[in-house]
């Protein structure tokens, strides 16, 4: 269980979904929070793989290697 306090603002707008749509807010705030949760992990996996001290491979060099360079 998780308790969250959002702005009025945001809160209206999701009762306003809510009612229009017949779904509930918790629907929607759950919705919502998986959906920026899978994006914040790509964004932070790939950050951390960003700053791994493995060198990089410039990109006509593994196209070299594959047999794709022109």
């Amino acid at each position: 269980m998780l308790a969250v306090r959002l702005p009025e603002e945001i809160e209206n707008r999701i009762a306003l979904l809510a009612r229009s749509t017949g779904r509930t807010k918790s629907f929607y705030v759950r919705e919502a929070v998986v959906e920026y949760l899978d994006d914040l992990e790509d964004y932070y996996l790939a950050e951390a793989r960003g700053n791994s001290p493995l060198p990089a491979i410039p990109l006509d060099q593994i196209e070299r290697d594959l047999g794709l360079a022109d």
